[in-house]
């Protein structure tokens, strides 16, 4: 299955999340698209919230499904919770980490700036967003690209950086210090529905 090149706040609205991260997607309508979106009183089952969950951590982080499962079971070989891993590496990706470290407006931002050949880790070049950074690893833009108009707008408007992540705003690099933990990821996932979902 190719990755969702659709309209992405009409699948904010019927996920019921703000994939962008600016949450301007369900500000005006709140509620699913179509014109039944707004009366909708159909009862979700169990197995539908569990796939719900899913969809909405799958699109929030920009992946097709194999690429997804796959991580998912390098996620249950690991020690530890199993749903805690599997975001933890979801976290760890290269493009989600420009992303927290506000160097892209959105993670589909940060996925171009990356396959774009903007990003170094380490000092050597990386054009592949899913690469698995290290803690302690730094992420840097070229120096080629330190004046890119895209990331000069998103250092405008970013005032957060996550505590697993330090991040010097002149030289436009960061490093990822540790695996964050889970009050540190996003809250509005329930991670042990994705986990039912993949054991059923």
């Amino acid at each position: 299955m190719a990755r969702y090149t659709g309209p992405s706040w009409k699948l904010s609205r019927r996920l019921g999340i703000s994939l962008s991260g600016t949450g301007k997607e369900l500000q005006k309508r709140p509620y699913g698209p179509g014109q039944h979106g707004p009366n909708s009183r159909k009862k979700v089952t169990e197995y539908g919230l569990q796939l719900q969950e899913k969809q909405k951590l799958r699109h929030m982080y920009g992946m097709n499904e194999r690429q997804f499962h796959k991580l998912f079971e390098i996620a249950g070989k690991a020690d530890g919770i199993h749903g805690e891993n599997f975001m933890i590496l979801l976290e760890s990706r290269l493009d989600n980490l420009v992303y927290r470290l506000g160097l892209a407006r959105t993670r589909r931002a940060a996925r171009q700036l990356v396959n774009h050949g903007h990003v170094t880790v380490e000092g050597s070049r990386v054009d592949i967003p899913s690469f698995r950074v290290k803690p302690g690893q730094t992420i840097a833009l070229r120096e080629k690209s330190l004046n890119l108009d895209a990331v000069k707008d998103a250092l405008e408007v970013n005032d957060f950086v996550p505590g697993f992540l330090e991040f010097n705003e002149d030289k436009r690099e960061g490093t990822f210090v540790r695996y964050p933990e889970r009050s540190e990821l996003p809250a509005e996932i329930n991670e042990q529905l994705i986990v039912e979902w993949y054991s059923r």
